[in-house]
């Protein structure tokens, strides 16, 4: 993450995180944090990453999330040139 973004809140922010042990603490707790469209907001990037990744062209994943070009855009240009963080996640889920 760049430094620009680093500080004790985000450090505390992701501690926290690291501290849900099961899917129903995540629900739980993302609920009380994040409003409903943010949750929406989020959980489209990853699933239009793991769709890129997975090769799909654009016009396929917008008809099936509805997200827009520019969303996928930025999420393609994170696969391409962020910090690897799709990747790992996706890496370990495929492990599992």
């Amino acid at each position: 993450m760049s430094d620009k973004l680093k500080d004790k809140n985000l450090d505390f922010m992701f501690e926290a995180v690291l501290q849900l042990q099961n899917m129903d603490e995540c629900y739980d707790f993302f609920e009380d944090l994040c409003t409903v469209t943010e949750l929406k907001a989020m959980s489209q990037r990853i699933v239009v990453a793991k769709m890129l990744r997975d090769k799909k062209v654009y016009s396929d994943i917008v008809a099936e999330t509805g997200a827009s070009t520019a969303t996928i855009s930025r999420v393609n240009r994170s696969l391409q040139y962020g910090s690897n963080g799709y990747e790992r996640i996706f890496e370990r889920l495929d492990n599992e």
